[in-house]
C-alpha cells in the first residue's frame, strides 16, 4: 500500500477515535482493543487500491506540460550510389549549391552537378517538456527524393525549427538503417524500409520553451477521457490526502488543485500528487473498426441486445472473350475480331441467425462467429446493429 492509502485510511478513523477518550469507560471494555483493531483493518483494507485502481499520472496530465513537434530540411551524403537522381529532383541538386557557396566553394556557371550519393531529406524530432540546452534527442530522417536507400549515409547539419519557425535544435550524424536491399538486372530485394532511418541522440537543443507548472497558486489536471466519474474521484482522493478544498473539478476533463508557489515545495507536491491511487470510472463501451484493414477491436463493456441478423454475400464476375472470324479461300472477305461477353450472378445462401442477449464480451464473440462472416462482412453487421440499437457500445470508424 502507497503512503496516501495508508493516510487515508488513517483520516478516515481519526474521527472515531477523536469522540472517545482513552481512560472512557467504553475504551476499558474487554474485547474494545479487538474491536478497534478490526476496525483500523477494515479501513486500511477500504483504502488499499482495487484491481483496476491506477496512479493519477496514469490517468491525466498537468497542462501546460507537453511536447513540441521539430522539422527540418538537409542533405544526406556519403550514399553508395542510392541517391536521388538529379535530373529528377532538382532541389537535391539546388540545396547542395547552395550549401558549397555557404562554404566558400565556388561552382562554374552553369555546371550540372550529377551526384548519386547525395539525399535530400525531411528531419523531424519531438522536443520534450523541460528540455534544456545541451541537452540531446532523437531525430528520424525520411527520404524526400526518389533515393533508393539511405543505407551508410550521414545526415549535415541541419536545423530544426518549430511551428514559429524558430530553430529549436539542431542535427548531424550517421544514420541507422534497419533494413537491407540488392539488385542487379532490374531484379531488387529489399527487406524493410530502407528511405527512412533513425539517429539516436542526434540532435542536440538551442532554444529551451518555457514550461510552466501552474498558474499562479493553482495546477491543472487533464483527464486523458472525458468523464465525470473520474473526474470526481481524483477530486475526492487529492482532497484526502491534502486537505479539504485542495481540488475542485472544473468539469469532466479539467481539475483544479491548489499548489504551493515555491518552486522545490510544488515538485515534492506534484510528486506526491501523480502518485496518488484512484479507482477510476468505468470506460464507455467502444467499437473500434478499421475500414482499410478490416480490423474489429472491442472492449470489455461491449454487450448486445436480442436480435436477428442475415448476412449472405453477392458476386458478380463478367468475363470477355475474343472470336476471330475468318473468311473462306479467296473469297474476298476480312478477317473480323469480334468480342463476346459472359456476366454471372452468384449470391451465397444465408440463413437468418437469432442471436440471444448477451452480458461478456466471450458471449459477443461467440455469437458473431455464429454468423459465419469475415472480418470485413463484421463491418457491414455491426453498423447494421448499431442503427438496429442491438449493439449496446460506441461504434467508431478509423
Amino acid at each position: 500500500m502507497t503512503n496516501e492509502g495508508i493516510d487515508m485510511a488513517m483520516r478516515r478513523f481519526s474521527g472515531m477515535l477523536g469522540k472517545l477518550r482513552m481512560d472512557s469507560p467504553a475504551f476499558m471494555k474487554p474485547g474494545w482493543h479487538a474491536v478497534v483493531l478490526v476496525a483500523v483493518l477494515g479501513a486500511v483494507m477500504l483504502a488499499a487500491p482495487g484491481a483496476h485502481a491506477q496512479r493519477v499520472k496514469d490517468l491525466a496530465s498537468v497542462t501546460g506540460v507537453r511536447a513540441n513537434q521539430l522539422i527540418g530540411y538537409g542533405l544526406v551524403v556519403g550514399l553508395d550510389g542510392t541517391g536521388d537522381q538529379t535530373t529528377q529532383t532538382p532541389f537535391t541538386t539546388q540545396s547542395l549549391q547552395s550549401m558549397l557557396t555557404q562554404l566558400g566553394v565556388t561552382l562554374p556557371p552553369g555546371l550540372q552537378l550529377q551526384l548519386k550519393n547525395v539525399a535530400a531529406v525531411m528531419v523531424t524530432a519531438t522536443l520534450p517538456a523541460f528540455a534544456r540546452q545541451g541537452q540531446q534527442i532523437d531525430v528520424t530522417v525520411s527520404s524526400l527524393g526518389n533515393a533508393k536507400s539511405l543505407r551508410g549515409g550521414t545526415l549535415l547539419l541541419t536545423p530544426l525549427r518549430g511551428a514559429d519557425a524558430k530553430v529549436y535544435a539542431v542535427a548531424q550524424g550517421n544514420m541507422l538503417v534497419a533494413g537491407a536491399g540488392a539488385g542487379g538486372a532490374g531484379s531488387s530485394v529489399a527487406i524493410n524500409v530502407l528511405n527512412t532511418g533513425r539517429i539516436p541522440a542526434g540532435a542536440t537543443v538551442e532554444r529551451e520553451i518555457p514550461t510552466p507548472v501552474g498558474l499562479g497558486d493553482y495546477v491543472f489536471l487533464q483527464t486523458e477521457q472525458s468523464d465525470f466519474t473520474t473526474a470526481s474521484r481524483i477530486t475526492e482522493a487529492v482532497n484526502v490526502v491534502f486537505g479539504p478544498e485542495t481540488a475542485t473539478a472544473v468539469d469532466a476533463r479539467q481539475i483544479r488543485v491548489r499548489a504551493p508557489l515555491d518552486s522545490t515545495q510544488r515538485v515534492a507536491f506534484m510528486s506526491r500528487l501523480e502518485n496518488i491511487v484512484v479507482q477510476p470510472g468505468e470506460a464507455s463501451p467502444k467499437v473500434i473498426i478499421n475500414a482499410r484493414t478490416g480490423s474489429v477491436v472491442m472492449t470489455q463493456m461491449v454487450r448486445l441486445s436480442e436480435c436477428a441478423v442475415s448476412h449472405g454475400n453477392l458476386s458478380i464476375s463478367i468475363s470477355r472473350e475474343s472470336q476471330v472470324s475468318q473468311p473462306g479461300a479467296f473469297s474476298g472477305g476480312e478477317t473480323v475480331v469480334t468480342e463476346q461477353a459472359q456476366i454471372e450472378i452468384q449470391q451465397d445462401k444465408s440463413q437468418v441467425l437469432r442471436l440471444p442477449a448477451t452480458a461478456s464480451l466471450s458471449d459477443v464473440v461467440k455469437a458473431l462467429n455464429a454468423v459465419g462472416a469475415t472480418p470485413l462482412d463484421l463491418l457491414a453487421i455491426l453498423q447494421a446493429m448499431k442503427a438496429a440499437g442491438a449493439l449496446k457500445a460506441e461504434l467508431e470508424i478509423i
